[in-house]
């Protein structure tokens, strides 16, 4: 039983590219609880050593002292039914950001298209919480979509786009985006059920990977999410 916990280093040090910690390895400031105190909650979804000695993961104050597999369970138990798929070619930092994001929204799964090793950083070990599956191509990623039932939505604002803001995404889809730059792939573009383009009214060419993934996700929450009230 993984508790998930590790010392803080010093800000000069290098976090592993595979296990990033919480909060830019120690610049921000400390989240979470120290030790619970006694007497301890009951149950199989505490973590014996979260409750000794705290817990400063990067989660929601509802999943204090839970383990990762209790956490993970229970939001099985309410993931939307869009996936989020993002290529992966060149090793690009922004793919942490967009894995963050689909983890706020609660993707039902991450696609990782193209290499199966990616920038986690960003992530804030978020995706230790999703389901991630790997496709080595787009064509990969296609099949799985097509035998799912599942359209892909490329999001790029490329010639031919139709613009998200009057679009009615599908309620079970993949949304698919391409790496910073380049973005989209001609082959990603080819197999696309439709591309849609996000309005801007700057004078910058195009908008960042993670924020354009995070307006993707947000218009379909928007639409098919249950919204929490406030005030309960």
């Amino acid at each position: 039983m993984s508790s998930e916990t590790s010392p803080r280093p010093s800000p000069s040090a290098e976090a592993p590219a595979e296990e990033p910690l919480q909060y830019d390895e120690g610049y921000a400031p400390e989240v979470g609880v120290g030790p619970h105190p006694l007497p301890w909650p009951q149950g199989e979804r505490y973590d014996p050593e979260l409750l000794a000695h705290g817990d400063r993961r990067n989660v929601v104050d509802a999943y204090r002292y839970w383990t990762r597999e209790a956490i993970v369970a229970d939001l099985d138990t309410r993931r939307h039914d869009f996936h989020v798929a993002v290529e992966n070619w060149g090793h690009d930092f922004n793919i942490g950001s967009v894995v963050r994001t689909a983890n706020a929204f609660l993707a039902k799964e991450i696609h990782i298209v193209g290499r199966r090793r990616w920038n986690r950083r960003g992530a804030m070990v978020t995706d230790r919480y999703q389901h991630v599956r790997h496709h080595p191509d787009t064509e990969s990623l296609t099949k799985w979509a097509a035998a799912e039932g599942l359209p892909i939505i490329g999001i790029d604002n490329l010639p031919g786009a139709v613009p998200l803001e009057r679009t009615v995404l599908p309620r079970r889809c993949v949304l698919l985006f391409g790496q910073e730059g380049p973005g989209l792939t001609e082959q990603a573009r080819e197999h696309a059920s439709a591309v849609c383009s996000i309005a801007q009214f700057g004078s910058t060419r195009s908008i960042n990977a993670g924020a354009a993934a995070a307006i993707a996700m947000h218009a379909w929450v928007q639409r098919y999410a249950t919204i929490p009230d406030p005030a309960l």
